[in-house]
């Protein structure tokens, strides 16, 4: 069955095909690794893993090749203020190498949590400076990259275009305006590919241009580069990363190698909070930990994300993560309900569910449509081994192990009598009361939450 991809850099839906043989070539942006990442960051990696788990389940081999910024990224996106990895290491009196270790381990151990399958290339920045330095003297050597007293920049009117992927039209643009004024800079839209570093920098290199430091596009271009060739297959990310990032990933890879590096550019959408921004100023900037710390599964937030398509904005609510942890458990005791059965469903029908299901995900990763006919799968009154069967073979899309038994909780008596009082409480809108025996239902080791669907307790 074909495979289409909604393509960034076309604007249009594009049927897939590997540019060699059955392999196919992807790299991601990673992180930067100077805190912990959000659940907002982390819908971008579900996304990243429904993409390598559609492939794979199509018969694709894959070479995947993802980087972890552990310098250069610059806490604005242009090229001024300090290096995240500096800023963080000076707050938190470590070296910048200890951050990097610490927070991409914690980084990779959310992927554990989330079932996100790994690329098969994990590559940091610091172990390629060599190349990154040798990828600049090429667009020097090209004509692309110019010296001043305080970096190498990019001169972005050497392209034929430059703006390709997001639109862009520096015709159009005032300095000033979006953009830093640099009184070296020969255009104001150039970038910085390598900076040289003060005395007092953390981080910094022998380089035929004295000690310096690298620009925060120059180490996925090498990457990807040295990992995928010139040109590959697919570059993700989230949608944030178009306008500049991805942008100057495009620019540095055309005037190295007069090519645009990947054949398709997929992007995922932000996250909303309660409709609004993610802000650590508003006090939700939420980490997976979190969800965990509050009763929930990690993979209940995957399922959450499954209820909106990757390239549409998904509003975060508690409520809306509730429901979603319930649909998992309710997922689950379908699935066993199935293991258990006994009935026979005809073969047909088994394909049919298959190839509706095999359509949604080669459809741009509709999975909102595949998570319906995996509902439509769950509440087939057959109750058959084959449909149990044909559930794990649609886990290997979804990850959210659907074959984990939902333990069933013993309720003491106590318990259930201040549970009833509680729902009395609720009935009758006496809300302090209810807030009042929640509360020592939590300190007797019982967590209620309330849902449209009504009211759940489980044992912490």
């Amino acid at each position: 069955m074909d495979i289409y991809f909604y393509n960034t850099l076309t604007k249009t839906k594009e049927k897939f095909l590997p540019l060699e043989n059955n392999t196919v070539r992807i790299y991601s942006c990673g992180p930067t690794v100077y805190k912990d990442a959000t659940i907002g960051n982390m819908k971008s990696y579900i996304f990243m893993d429904t993409l390598r788990r559609t492939l794979k389940y199509n018969g694709y081999n894959l070479k995947h090749a993802m980087n972890i910024t552990d310098v250069g990224h610059l806490v604005s996106d242009g090229d001024e203020g300090e290096d995240k990895m500096v800023k963080a290491a000076k707050e938190e009196k470590k070296s910048p190498l200890e951050i990097a270790a610490y927070y991409t381990k914690k980084f990779l151990d959310d992927f554990d949590k989330l079932n996100i399958d790994r690329p098969e290339i994990i590559c940091k920045a610091t172990d390629h400076i060599q190349e990154m330095q040798e990828f600049v003297q090429k667009l020097l050597n090209n004509g692309y990259a110019y010296e001043t007293s305080t970096a190498i920049y990019f001169d972005v009117s050497k392209l034929d275009t430059y703006g390709i992927l997001s639109g862009i039209d520096l015709r159009n643009q005032k300095a000033g305006a979006r953009v830093e004024i640099d009184e070296e800079k020969r255009n104001p839209y150039d970038f910085a590919l390598w900076i040289k570093a003060p005395k007092e920098h953390l981080m910094k290199w022998e380089s035929p241009w004295g000690l310096c430091y690298p620009g925060w596009h120059i180490e996925c271009s090498t990457m990807s580069n040295k990992y995928l060739g010139e040109q590959f297959d697919i570059h993700t990310g989230g949608i944030d990363l178009v306008p500049t990032h991805h942008e100057n990933e495009i620019a540095q890879s055309k005037g190295a190698n007069g090519k645009i590096p990947a054949k398709f550019w997929m992007h995922c959408e932000f996250l909303l909070i309660n409709g609004g921004k993610m802000s650590k100023s508003l006090g939700n900037t939420y980490l997976v930990q979190d969800l965990i710390d509050r009763g929930y599964e990690a993979l209940a937030y995957k399922m959450l994300c499954f209820t909106s398509h990757y390239r549409n904005k998904l509003n975060f609510t508690w409520e809306a993560l509730e429901n979603s942890q319930n649909g998992l458990n309710r997922l689950r005791e379908g699935y066993q309900k199935h293991a258990n059965g006994t009935e026979e469903i005809d073969d047909k029908k088994i394909e049919e569910y298959k190839n509706k299901f095999l359509t949604a995900i080669n459809d741009d990763l509709n999975i909102p449509v595949a998570m319906s006919v995996v509902w439509e799968v769950i509440k087939n009154p057959i109750k058959s081994k084959k449909i149990a069967e044909l559930l794990i073979d649609f886990d290997k899309i979804l990850g959210i192990d659907i074959d984990k038994i939902v333990e069933k909780i013993e309720i003491p008596e106590e318990i259930k009598i201040l549970l009833e009082e509680r729902n009395f409480a609720r009935q009758n809108k006496n809300w302090a009361l209810s807030d009042e025996l929640r509360d020592k239902l939590k300190e007797k080791g019982y967590l209620v939450k309330d849902s449209k669907e009504g009211t759940t307790i489980e044992k912490i």
